[in-house]
């Protein structure tokens, strides 16, 4: 099962790329793709798709006994990341073209010195009849950004605050001759380099991903956190057929940047969608709101392994380990949307199917991240449960998770996918 994340991994160099990745899966299996500048036609038994911005996706399935209520799961597709300006190409102690950027989300900084880089995304390209959003993925050991030598940067060792518009700037060529970039970027999309109008193109890392450790139980690469909930809640929805409610699996983009963007989950792109198979389906309003409101929502973003350098860093009762199964995340301030409802549905769904799960909160004097659940939580009010999978250097470029850990969240959201939760009133649940 790793190796196929893997797989995936070395597919999506960017939030594009991975949308891209999923949405072949889907077309693989049977689903349809829809267009929301369309009118949706929907057919019980059919399974469906659409896209906004080509950087989220949401993806659903109408069963035979037609409409009830929703079981989704939610992830993001996007990673922090450097991305480029625009004009990004800039000549440096004249004799170096270097690039532009600037940070996309909350990296670790130093994780991105001194390693292999190339740049993906999309650009915007010029037809006869308008535009056209073509891929971009220069494929190649493209850039890096060098270290000081600690000769000239005596304090690197000691606590060195990094400038990101004088420290982190990637090195491109040698020589002052700019436009190479974007000769190279129209290669990538089978045009002239005059057709190219915009781009929204990052940084990634080219190290490949490896599987190590004493007994092989641990794996690194890049995109760790989101893509690893986003692909395991790919392939549980798409191999699991539901008998009397619609399952959603959604990928959202721009978590890392506060989700408020028009494919965020902060947009209304859940809402949209949930609404349009309603419609289609023949709900009145009423009875659309009944649906959403007695639904189920999984917001599935990983969660932190305890460092085995740091522990004192980790409440003592709420730690969690790799390789240990799926993580339920509790904070008392609604970062994370965990309350005893959700925590026990959840931990029933994850019982049927055999799967361990531990419960992460953070210690009471140190303020946590939060994710997308909250957020989506304001446009389409259900219950909701945080979950995750443990693991070490979130939001470095390069990221550490468990071997065993793939399996069950597979699992686990497989078993979401196939059980009935009803909500028979406020407070009284039943499962089938």
């Amino acid at each position: 099962m790793v190796h196929s994340f893997l797989s995936f991994i070395s597919q999506s160099p960017s939030a594009f790329h991975s949308v891209h990745a999923l949405c072949d899966q889907l077309e693989q299996n049977g689903f349809t793709r829809l267009s929301e500048c369309g009118q949706w036609q929907l057919v019980p038994g059919q399974r469906y798709f659409v896209t906004r911005n080509l950087s989220s996706v949401i993806a659903f399935d109408v069963p035979e006994c037609g409409l009830s209520h929703f079981q989704i799961v939610a992830s993001h597709s996007d990673s922090p990341v450097f991305k480029l300006k625009p004009n990004s190409e800039d000549a440096a102690a004249g004799h170096f073209i270097r690039l532009n950027v600037e940070r996309y989300g909350g990296m670790i900084l130093s994780s991105w010195f001194d390693r292999p880089l190339s740049i993906a995304g999309r650009a915007i390209v010029k037809t006869d009849g308008g535009f056209e959003t073509r891929l971009v993925d220069l494929g190649r050991d493209a850039v890096l950004i060098p270290n000081m030598p600690i000769h000239f940067n005596r304090e690197v060792n000691d606590g060195y605050k990094y400038n990101p518009q004088t420290d982190l700037l990637p090195l491109y060529a040698q020589g002052v001759e700019t436009g190479r970039l974007m000769q190279e970027v129209a290669r990538c999309c089978d045009t002239q380099t005059e057709n190219i109008v915009s781009a929204d193109l990052f940084l990634y890392t080219r190290m490949p991903g490896s599987i190590w450790g004493a007994e092989n139980e641990f794996f690194s690469c890049p995109r760790i956190d989101d893509l690893e909930c986003a692909w395991t809640s790919m392939q549980a929805f798409v191999h699991t057929r539901a008998q009397s409610h619609i399952n959603v699996c959604a990928v959202f983009d721009n978590e890392e940047v506060g989700s408020s963007t028009k494919q965020g989950a902060n947009s209304t792109f859940m809402e949209d969608v949930l609404s349009r198979i309603c419609d289609a389906l023949g709900a009145t309003d009423s009875q659309k709101r009944a649906l959403i409101v007695s639904s189920l929502m999984v917001s599935a973003d990983n969660a932190h392994c305890v460092h085995p350098n740091h522990p004192e860093k980790y409440d003592a009762q709420n730690r969690t380990f790799m390789n240990g199964g799926v993580v339920i995340k509790h904070n008392a301030n609604q970062k994370y949307t965990t309350d005893a409802v959700s925590c026990a549905l959840f931990s029933a769904v994850c019982e049927k199917a055999g799967v361990p799960v531990q419960q992460f909160a953070n210690r009471s004097d140190m303020p946590g991240g939060s994710t997308l659940g909250n957020i989506a939580n304001t446009h389409t009010s259900m219950n909701t449960v945080d979950i995750g999978l443990a693991q070490l250097a979130m939001h470095s470029a390069y990221e550490t998770a468990g071997v065993k850990d793939v399996q069950y969240m597979v699992d686990a959201l497989s078993s979401f996918y196939s059980t009935d939760i009803r909500m028979l009133e406020d407070g009284v649940f039943e499962l089938r």
